[in-house]
């Protein structure tokens, strides 16, 4: 069975966005060669790009009009989408998803091929986290405390324990974690 890796980059207080939608400005002080290589290596790793709506069409504006290894990387993967408004996907590569969001990533995990990726993706993610789909979770610490914004983790009143599996820090002063969530029995 494939893996659901999510990858996002994210603020010391916790925000993934700033107080506008894609306010990612703050990825400057993380990015890097260090952060480009492993970029291209998550890359190699997938066979499978797995987006909510609004990252899907995010994603898409900005990446088909860029070019180099990661513009070829996010443009030529294969995308899925998960959403309940649109009624097609027109990125190369891209299809949607049908059916409950959990039943439809189930069977996406089942299907031949490497693992799935997530990126960006907050409420998606938070529907895959609540419903124990996520066996890989990759954050990217920006040095930056933004004080306001939209929040990574989604409050939920419920914890979430996540076993650190590799941590590798970054001359930009950012680090990269790997942890595992521990899914209560």
């Amino acid at each position: 069975m494939r893996r659901v890796v999510i990858w996002n980059v994210m603020t010391l207080d916790g925000y993934f966005e700033g107080t506008a939608p894609w306010d990612l400005s703050f990825h400057n002080l993380v990015w890097g060669e260090e952060l480009e290589a492993f970029s291209l290596q998550q890359g190699e790793e997938l066979s499978t790009l797995l987006f909510g709506r609004k990252t899907y069409e995010g994603m898409a504006a900005y990446w088909t009009k860029e070019t180099g290894a990661i513009a070829d990387m996010m443009n030529n993967s294969e995308k899925a989408v998960v959403s309940r408004t649109l009624k097609d996907v027109a990125w190369n590569n891209s299809r949607l998803l049908e059916g409950d969001v959990v039943e439809a990533v189930e069977r996406l995990k089942r299907e031949p091929g490497k693992d799935i990726f997530v990126f960006g993706s907050a409420e998606l993610v938070d529907t895959l986290l609540k419903n124990r789909l996520v066996d890989e979770y990759r954050l990217g610490i920006a040095p930056v405390v933004l004080g306001a914004g939209n929040p990574l983790f989604k409050a939920s009143g419920d914890q979430l324990v996540m076993k650190l599996l590799k941590t590798t820090p970054l001359k930009t002063g950012g680090v990269v974690l790997h942890y595992q969530p521990q899914y209560a029995a």
